[in-house]
């Protein structure tokens, strides 16, 4: 897959996620077993919507990136790293049973998207 495909397909991701977590948390929080209960709860979601949407645009806007560039290198870096952080955050979630249900997907999905962001970086030396 090259550098625009995976990138695209990587920014496309964060973004359902982010739009979703935007404007629909009170369907998304409950799949994997967390629930909204007051107004700042639907914030904090809401609120980490910046983060997941900043990831896809910051994707989207390098898609163009040149296959083995000082710039590639460094971006998939960053996604790598980003999602590993992602891994660990949710598989704690997870094992402490704070995500249930759905739950063992979230470090299902960053295990996946870190070592996919991990191939990229290995196919752009």
């Amino acid at each position: 897959m090259n550098n625009r495909t995976f990138l695209i397909v990587h920014s496309s991701i964060y973004a359902i996620f982010a739009i979703t977590l935007l404007f629909l948390p009170q369907v998304m929080w409950p799949v994997y077993g967390l629930q909204l209960n007051d107004k700042y709860a639907i914030f904090l979601s809401q609120h980490n919507s910046i983060f997941l949407g900043g990831i896809a645009i910051l994707g989207f806007l390098f898609r163009d990136v040149e296959e083995g560039s000082k710039t590639a290198h460094k971006l998939f870096t960053g996604l790598m790293l980003t999602n590993i952080l992602g891994v660990i955050i949710t598989l704690y979630a997870a094992l402490t049973e704070i995500f249930v249900g759905f739950g063992w997907s979230d470090p299902a999905f960053f295990l996946l998207m870190a070592v996919m962001s991990y191939i990229k970086l290995n196919n752009n030396k």
